[in-house]
């Protein structure tokens, strides 16, 4: 699971561990993130037992931060039957003003970091002749406008297509591959964008009268990853409480 210290990432990890699943942990390496690492797996083995952990620091710009993971896992576990690409990068930025470097860099954390993390994995499993899965964490901005999120939409628009491509041209060797499209989940990073009146407003847009958070996002992740959507493939689910149904 990339990018797994807090929010999302975080839930996910604690979700996998609850159903039994033996992770590797990655994070960027930093001391926040090494803190966030640490008390994740404290948590796990308080709350999970003998579930088995392992971590693994790289940047996922780094064309090598795939390799690195698929041979912590190796290494750790002997093999790797799932893959989650979570980690990523948002700002919030109005069109006009976003730059050439801020565009570069929510391409390289959230769409060219997966794709090369896919491919390492990819070949690992290929390798193992067992299958696998990879879920990747989009984004409802990906087909749902959003005002200061053009930048960011396109990353997650890419994911999505990367995902049904690779679907079609994998499948013959047992790989599924599945994305999960949050809506508006409360987390640290739109922490800010989220207060007062326009929390209020997007409250109002979600027929199910909240906003969502991190573990809701967690149970259909493991939903892909388990052999329950085992003739699941190429599929994206939207998470956001209806919101992006709701057209009163």
């Amino acid at each position: 699971i990339t990018g797994c210290g807090t929010g999302i990432g975080r839930a996910i990890a604690l979700e996998c561990a609850r159903q039994g699943a033996q992770l590797v942990l990655h994070h960027i390496g930093d001391a926040k993130s090494s803190d966030d690492i640490s008390s994740l797996q404290r948590e796990i083995g308080r709350f999970h037992g003998s579930t088995g952990t392992a971590s693994v620091t790289a940047d996922v710009r780094d064309p090598d931060a795939g390799q690195k993971i698929v041979d912590a896992a190796i290494s750790s576990f002997g093999e790797i039957n799932v893959a989650i690409n979570n980690a990523g990068m948002c700002q919030f930025l109005d069109f006009s003003a976003v730059t050439a470097q801020q565009l570069d860099s929510h391409t390289a954390v959230n769409f060219h970091g997966p794709f090369a993390i896919t491919q390492a994995v990819v070949e690992q499993m290929k390798k193992q002749g067992t299958g696998g899965s990879i879920v990747s964490i989009a984004s409802i901005t990906a087909t749902m406008g959003s005002s200061q999120l053009a930048h960011y939409a396109a990353t997650k628009a890419a994911i999505q297509g990367m995902s049904v491509s690779c679907a079609v041209a994998l499948g013959r060797y047992g790989i599924r591959f599945n994305t999960v499209s949050p809506g508006t989940i409360e987390t640290a990073m739109n922490k800010a964008d989220l207060r007062g009146a326009k929390r209020s407003e997007m409250e109002k847009r979600v027929p199910l009268g909240r906003l969502g958070v991190p573990e809701d996002v967690a149970k259909p992740v493991v939903f892909f990853a388990s052999d329950m959507a085992q003739y699941v493939s190429g599929q994206n689910l939207i998470v956001d409480g209806a919101a992006s149904v709701n057209y009163q």
